[in-house]
């Protein structure tokens, strides 16, 4: 269940992406990326665009990963693998980014907020991860 709805917070993610798209101005600035992403359009007006989808598709993949595992009839190349690396790269981005901008002193509502989330989706992965992978070793019980 916990995977399941990290998968689901995936692609809710995913989706507002896209969606998204078309009010880009609003959407980098409520993300906190909007100078990046002008900086990346003056290379080509593009690149904000392709970025973001780029970005969505990911969200979608890690959704996938949620929502399948465990599944024996849809099966995704690694599932365990896939589980506890998107687990580890949504601690590290909450954990990491949060750190770095306490020690630097910049830390923002928007990013603080985006920390939590993404803390909140790494451990549905990991405990979701860790229920559906060790639930045969808890039932050998004498």
């Amino acid at each position: 269940m916990l995977l399941k709805i990290g998968g689901i917070a995936n692609i809710i993610i995913a989706v507002a992406h896209i969606i998204g798209l078309f009010w880009p101005e609003k959407m980098f600035e409520i993300t906190g990326v909007g100078e990046k992403m002008k900086e990346l359009s003056e290379i080509h007006n593009t690149l904000p665009y392709l970025v973001t989808i780029f970005i969505a598709i990911f969200f979608w993949i890690f959704g996938m990963y949620g929502l399948n595992s465990g599944n024996t009839s849809k099966k995704l190349p690694y599932p365990k693998l896939g589980v506890f690396i998107i687990a580890g790269i949504y601690l590290f981005r909450a954990i990491g980014e949060q750190s770095y901008n306490i020690y630097h002193q910049t830390t923002t509502s928007s990013e603080t907020n985006q920390s939590i989330v993404a803390l909140a989706i790494g451990l549905l992965f990991l405990f979701g991860g860790c229920k559906t992978w060790n639930k045969n070793k808890l039932d050998y019980t004498v």
